[in-house]
């Protein structure tokens, strides 16, 4: 079983974040899409599984030193990356700007699938796989093949350590409400990190 999309822009946006992400932040971002596409498919979701892929692909590259800005949100910088990458895929104009759109709604308040379905798919995949949330609505035998296929290598630990660096030197991000309001204690109770 596989979690990756066949089309040019799933392949460039793969390669793009499998060249300046570490192992386990790249594999986040895959099981990120394929929670967020499990979960649509349960629910008999409808969504553009493309935008969605290159979306979760995308959506930590801010967290990298290459496209960490010193101004910026990590997930708004994210979201410039997809813009460009796309740009050069040749999205048009309002396509580009969803990417960016889904990237930057990862980190805000909770959209509904009926606001925006893909903004809502990726804040169920990211937070199913970084603190374990809904985890409990997905079929064990999914999760259990999806961390075989892609392993978490200590991602919980090393997400932290980022999200915590973002937060002390953007005190005004989502970043650092997120870390305020106990993402430490919510990344290391994630089950999934006490398999095996």
């Amino acid at each position: 079983m596989t979690w990756t999309l066949d089309t040019e822009s799933a392949r460039a946006a793969y390669e793009i974040a499998a060249e300046y992400t570490d192992a386990a932040l790249l594999n986040h971002s895959v099981r990120s899409y394929a929670f967020g596409a499990e979960y649509a498919d349960r629910h008999g979701l409808a969504y553009d599984a493309e935008l969605l892929y290159v979306s979760a692909l995308l959506h930590d590259m801010g967290l990298t030193a290459p496209f960490d800005s010193h101004t910026l949100p990590f997930e708004e910088a994210g979201g410039h990356v997809a813009r460009v990458l796309t740009a050069g895929l040749g999205w048009p104009p309002a396509r580009r700007a969803r990417a960016e759109e889904v990237i930057v709604l990862h980190m805000r308040d909770d959209v509904s699938a009926a606001d925006d379905v893909e903004s809502h798919l990726l804040q169920v995949g990211t937070s199913a796989d970084v603190s374990g949330l809904r985890l409990a609505d997905f079929d064990p035998a999914f999760t259990e093949a999806l961390l075989k296929e892609r392993p978490r290598l200590g991602f919980g630990a090393s997400f932290l350590a980022l999200v915590e660096d973002q937060a002390s030197r953007k005190p005004a991000c989502a970043a650092a409400a997120y870390v305020a309001g106990g993402a430490a204690s919510r990344i290391t109770a994630n089950p999934m990190d006490r398999v095996g």
